[in-house]
Order: C-alpha cells, then sequence, then structure tokens
C-alpha cells in the first residue's frame, strides 16, 4: 500500500504542477502578461514545485535528511540522468549564453550553498560525524539570489523579444482558471504529503536512510517531468533548450526550494549532503567542460553521463 501511496503522490504533484501552470499562465495572458515572462516565471517555478512541495513539506516535518537530499538527488538526476538520455536520443546544442552564464552560476551556488551550511567547518565530514544547518540567514541570502536571477532572466528576455516571438499559452476563463490553480495547489500540497509519509515507511522498512530515498526514488520521482519533456523533445528534434531548462531547474531548486525551506525553518544537513553537493559540483563542471569545447553534447558524453550517474548511485548504495 506504501508504494501505492508513494506513485499516487508523484501522479498528484506532476498533474497538480501542471494544471498550476496552465491555470496562472491563463491568468498572465488575461493580464497581458508577455509570453516570454510568463515562460520565464510561472512556468519555470510550475516545473520545480514537485520538489518545492517535497522539500519544503519534509522541512516543516522535521525530515530535514530529505528536503535537502531531494533537491540534491534532483540536480545530479537532471544533469546525468535527463541530460545523458535527450543525447542519446540526438545531441544538445550548448547555447552560448547558459554555458558561459547560467552554467557558472549554478556551479558558483552550490559552492555557496555549501559554505552557507558548514561556514567553511570540515572537521568530521569525511567520517560522517559532523553536522550542520543552513539557518534562516542562509535561506533568505539564497531567496535574494533567485529574485537577482529571476529579474536578469526576465530582463534579458524581454530585451531578446520579438513582436511575435514567445510561445502562446492557452486562455482559461477567469473561473476556470481559479479552479486550475487552487485544484492544482491542493494536489501539490497532498501529493508532497504522501511523498514525503511514503518515503519515510519505505525507508524505515528496508532499513535505508531518507538521505538515500531523498537522492534516489523521491528524486527521480519529482524530477520525472524535466525527463519526459527533455526525451519528448529530443524525439521530435527540439531539444536544443535542453541544456538551459536543466540547468534553470537545477537553480531554482537551490534557491528558492531550500531558501524558502530554510527560511521557514532552519535545515539540518549532515556530512554526506555536503559531500553530495561537492560531487553536484563536479557533475556540473563536467557538463560545462563538455559543452565548452564542442558546444554540444554528443552520444558519447551521453554515455558518459548515465555512466557516472551509475557510478554515483552505487556509491550512495554502498556508503
Amino acid at each position: 500500500m506504501t508504494y501505492v501511496l508513494l506513485l499516487i503522490g508523484f501522479v498528484l504533484l506532476i498533474k497538480g504542477a501542471d494544471f498550476f501552470v496552465d491555470g496562472s499562465s491563463s491568468v498572465a495572458k488575461l493580464l497581458k502578461v508577455p509570453p516570454i515572462i510568463i515562460g520565464l516565471t510561472v512556468v519555470a517555478f510550475g516545473t520545480s514545485m514537485p520538489e518545492a512541495s517535497v522539500s519544503i513539506t519534509a522541512a516543516m516535518r522535521g525530515e530535514n535528511s530529505l528536503a535537502v537530499s531531494n533537491v540534491l538527488g534532483s540536480n545530479i538526476f537532471n544533469l546525468m540522468v535527463v541530460l545523458g538520455c535527450s543525447a542519446l536520443m540526438r545531441p544538445i546544442a550548448a547555447s552560448r549564453q547558459v554555458v558561459k552564464r547560467e552554467l557558472p552560476f549554478s556551479i558558483a551556488i552550490t559552492v555557496l550553498l555549501a559554505v552557507l551550511c558548514t561556514k567553511f567547518s570540515v572537521s568530521g565530514l569525511l567520517d560522517g560525524t559532523a553536522s550542520y544547518q543552513l539557518g534562516r540567514v542562509g535561506g533568505v541570502i539564497l531567496l535574494f539570489l533567485f529574485v537577482v536571477f529571476v529579474v536578469c532572466q526576465v530582463r534579458d528576455g524581454m530585451k531578446a523579444r520579438n513582436e511575435d516571438d514567445g510561445e502562446e499559452y492557452k486562455t482559461l476563463s477567469p473561473v476556470k482558471s481559479i479552479v486550475y490553480i487552487a485544484g492544482g495547489l491542493i494536489a501539490i500540497v497532498a501529493g508532497g504529503n504522501m511523498v514525503v509519509e511514503s518515503a519515510t515507511d519505505i525507508a524505515v522498512a528496508f532499513g535505508f536512510s531518507q538521505t538515500f530515498i531523498g537522492l534516489t526514488i523521491v528524486a527521480m520521482g519529482t524530477s520525472l517531468p524535466e525527463l519526459v519533456t527533455s526525451v519528448v523533445a529530443a524525439k521530435k528534434g527540439e531539444n536544443e533548450l535542453a541544456l538551459g531548462n536543466v540547468v534553470g531547474s537545477n537553480i531554482f531548486n537551490i534557491l528558492l526550494i531550500l531558501g524558502v525551506s530554510s527560511a521557514i525553518f532552519p535545515v539540518a544537513v549532515e556530512a554526506n549532503a555536503i559531500i553530495d553537493m561537492v560531487i553536484l559540483v563536479g557533475m556540473s563542471i563536467l557538463a560545462y567542460i563538455c559543452g565548452r569545447t564542442k558546444e554540444t553534447l554528443s552520444k558519447k558524453e551521453g554515455v558518459l553521463f548515465l555512466l557516472v550517474y551509475a557510478v554515483y548511485f552505487f556509491y550512495i548504495y554502498t556508503r
């Protein structure tokens, strides 16, 4: 029954995010907000809502290891598996702006996250005895950087926008839009609670840590929208934006989700989570090197990414 509830929770998270995005996009369009702004704010936020619901719910319930590991696991899964699978379908063009700006920024905020948690104290890190905390001040710093990032994205999007540019979003009636938003939020909150409870029960039943469950099952489940979207786009030959979407999602996950979680309630961080942050930085640098040298992610690099993830999975399973 626990697995059924976990599956239902994932469905509620993903479909709830879809309804929330449709309703919010419709309201924005009714208010004459340009499509490019909707794409860079409402839709980007919507794709991160499954991770947000799980991590914020976990933090408020005191399940701190799940709150942090979900974000780190999702970011690692996005980089290695989502990009790896997409590159296997068709080579991914690496946007110059993403490689030169967004990807280095993603690396920098991951390093900043580790610094905010450890405060440069690494004693007891390798033997796993150390304990750290991401406090409210750290959360506010992350949220400030999130606002700066969104403002820069919107400004650049407006500069690049032509009169007919931007994806068109469907317009619903005002009442239907409100129903979509409310229903989506209810589904997201309910799904988040179900995933956290089910993941905790599974961890206890099999003797796994919440960190392991968060890095694997929960992270994979909350990253399903990114995986499905990227693979379908790759099949259609429309995966030029795959790298930007993954990097953007990873930035949202760290700045927005961990920012909100720790601003509401200080989040305890295990020593292994700091090691995972270092691994995430290493994987991001690998993606940066591959994108910078050839300006594309080939099928060989897709295989490399998947192999790296397999090694990482074995590492967290045995540690």
